[in-house]
């Protein structure tokens, strides 16, 4: 939806992603310098995405979290939800905003005790009067049927269960029926049979087409949502580097993300060529590429398409440090690598033994298929 008060700001282009932190930096002054508590964050998350935010205490999660929702400013860098720069935004011009284009769930509910919960959903409505008067309680009331609690309308949220209030803060958060729901430590309160419940209706409502937010501890919980951006000293690491290097500590993935070489390509730009000589681990961040494999008097073929998070390079390594394979970017589209030369690799890989041996692994899997592959229709 549009702000309710036009801003001078410019939105950006509307392909563009929902939500769009470009090099977000935020200090905090303390009594011993300033502390850097969110450095050069890039992070773009497109409408309709189920993304969590993982990371240990004190590593950046609420500050980037107050970021996206306006509660605390950069120090500098953008911040872009749904076309508008937040950073720009006044005071007066931010709570209207946020109370329109964000549903904020809380950890510990923060509903308001003395009132009714059909009236606690009411409230939103109430402040940004996105709905006329007269449908603020039939609207509460199917938000309420939404989260199966339709029952419970006019008790006072005390009466509740801790997944109750929680549902109950969900139904508030759609209250204005926000394109973004940001939900901090949603289920930390919950035992797992309530939290899964909670789980299933973010579920849902991705499914309706809402972009859902979460900040979680539950590793095991993060994986089920469409997408991870985990922080580390307040740096955001690459998720396809951890997609690719899952057994990698979260320094030591940082260690990688800081790093990588990015490096971009046209469609059908030739990446690598076979018998070359090899000096870099690859990971595919954006687009797909090409296996290529030469055979004597028949035309080539392509082994394998790899998409993002995949990875090539690692065959190079433990072997003869020589290409064996042609890669090219699929015509379908641009695509961008990072590049991670072997003396890093090889540093990195002596940290995490797990790791090596999982390279070790794929590098003589990928071969095997290679070797398939060139053999085929000989």
């Amino acid at each position: 939806m549009a702000l309710l008060q036009k801003t001078n700001q410019t939105a950006p282009a509307l392909d563009r992603p929902i939500i769009d932190l470009r090099e977000v930096n935020k200090y905090y002054k303390t009594a011993i310098g300033d502390y850097h508590a969110l450095s050069n964050v890039e992070l773009q998350i497109n409408a309709g995405e189920f993304v969590s935010i993982i990371g240990k205490s004190g590593s950046g999660k609420t500050t980037l979290l107050n970021m996206i929702t306006g509660i605390d400013r950069p120090t500098n860098g953008e911040v872009w939800v749904n076309g508008t720069g937040v950073h720009k935004l006044n005071e007066n011009q931010m709570a209207r905003w946020r109370g329109i284009n964000l549903g904020i769930v809380f950890q510990f509910f923060q509903l308001l005790p003395m009132i009714s919960v059909v009236e606690n959903i009411m409230l939103p409505m109430d402040f940004c009067r996105t709905y006329p008067m007269r449908e603020r309680h039939q609207r509460a009331m199917e938000l309420l049927q939404l989260v199966e609690l339709e029952d419970h309308a006019h008790k006072l949220p005390t009466a509740l269960s801790g997944g109750q209030q929680q549902r109950v803060a969900i139904a508030r958060a759609l209250a204005n029926d926000p394109p973004v729901v940001i939900a901090d430590e949603p289920t930390g309160n919950l035992d797992s049979k309530t939290a899964e419940s909670v789980f299933a209706l973010f579920n849902d409502l991705v499914a309706k087409g809402k972009t859902i937010i979460i900040v979680t501890h539950d590793s095991g919980l993060a994986k089920r949502t469409h997408r991870t951006a985990l922080i580390a000293d307040g740096e955001i690491v690459n998720e396809y580097v951890a997609k690719a290097m899952p057994t990698l500590t979260p320094a030591q993935l940082l260690q990688v993300t800081r790093n990588a070489k990015v490096m971009h390509f046209e469609p059908g730009a030739m990446i690598l060529s076979e018998g070359t000589n090899a000096d870099a681990f690859y990971v595919v961040s954006k687009g797909t590429v090409e296996v290529v494999l030469p055979r004597p008097n028949q035309s080539d073929v392509i082994a394998v398409q790899l998409g993002t998070g995949k990875f090539f390079g690692e065959m190079e390594f433990f072997h003869e440090k020589k290409h064996q394979a042609s890669i090219r970017a699929s015509e379908s589209g641009p695509v961008e690598v990072l590049a991670i030369g072997y003396d890093k690799l090889n540093e990195l890989l002596s940290q995490s033994e797990a790791t090596r041996e999982a390279l070790r692994q794929m590098a003589e899997r990928h071969e095997g298929e290679n070797l398939a592959a060139r053999g085929a229709g000989s």
